[in-house]
C-alpha cells in the first residue's frame, strides 16, 4: 500500500451526514454481510436491499464480484490482496454511510482482523456484521459458480475454506443460518434488527 501523503487535508462539508440522513429519512448503516462463498450473501444483501428499496430507503449494494471487476480488478487472491480489498471496501463504505446510505457489503471477508479494522472506521453501532452461517459441505453442494470443484482440482489456489482459512465471527450482531431458513426468514431477521435499532421505522416498511 501506497504511503498516504503528508499534502491532504480533510474538508468538512457544508450538507452534513444527519442532513442526508433527514433528507433520507432513515439512519444509514453499513451491513457487513461474511461467510463462505455460496453461503448466500449476496443473494440476502441483494434481497434484503430490495424491501429496502421498496420501502424507499436509498440503500446500494457492495458486491465482492463487481467490486473486483473495477475499484480492486488490480487484487488477487493471496492473503495480502485480501486484506487490502476488504480496507479498500470498509473505507468507501464508511464514504457511503456518510452520504446517508444504507450500505450493504457482500464479501467473504474470512479474516477476523480485516472485519475489524472496517468496524473500527466508523463510529459503534454504524456498522452491523451478519453471518451466514452454512456448513461448508452444503456451500460445496450448491457451489454455484463452480469454485469449489476448481478449487479440489487445484485450480484455484488460496480458495477459502479449502487452501485458506475463514475465521468465523467472534460476536457479530446477526447470525442467520442459511442453510436452515427460507430466504424470506433471513430477510426479516435483518429488518427485524434493523427496528429494534432505531435506524428505519416501521411506517417505512413495504406492505
Amino acid at each position: 500500500m501506497t504511503k498516504k501523503s503528508s499534502n491532504t487535508v480533510w474538508h468538512n462539508a457544508t450538507v452534513t451526514r444527519t442532513d442526508r440522513e433527514r433528507l433520507h429519512r432513515h439512519k444509514s448503516v453499513i451491513l457487513w454481510f461474511t461467510g463462505l462463498s455460496g453461503s448466500g450473501k449476496s443473494t440476502l444483501a441483494h434481497a434484503v436491499e430490495d424491501y429496502l428499496h421498496r420501502s424507499e430507503c436509498s440503500t446500494f449494494v457492495l458486491d465482492g464480484d463487481n467490486v473486483r471487476h473495477g475499484l480492486c480488478s488490480d487484487l488477487g487472491f493471496n492473503d495480502e490482496d485480501r486484506i487490502e480489498n476488504i480496507r479498500r471496501i470498509g473505507e468507501l463504505a464508511k464514504l457511503m454511510i456518510e452520504a446517508g446510505v444504507i450500505t450493504l457489503t457482500a464479501f467473504i471477508s474470512p479474516f477476523r482482523s480485516d472485519r475489524s479494522a472496517a468496524r473500527k472506521l466508523v463510529p459503534h453501532g454504524d456498522f452491523i456484521e451478519i453471518y451466514c452461517q452454512c456448513p461448508l459441505q452444503t456451500c460445496e453442494e450448491r457451489d454455484v459458480k463452480g469454485l469449489y470443484k476448481k478449487a479440489r482440482e487445484g485450480k484455484i489456489p488460496f480458495f477459502t475454506g479449502i487452501g485458506s482459512p475463514y475465521e468465523e465471527p467472534d460476536r457479530p450482531e446477526l447470525i442467520v443460518n442459511t442453510h436452515q431458513q427460507s430466504l424470506d426468514e433471513c430477510v426479516q431477521s435483518v429488518i427485524n434488527l434493523l427496528l429494534s435499532r432505531g435506524l428505519i421505522s416501521q411506517n417505512l416498511l413495504a406492505k
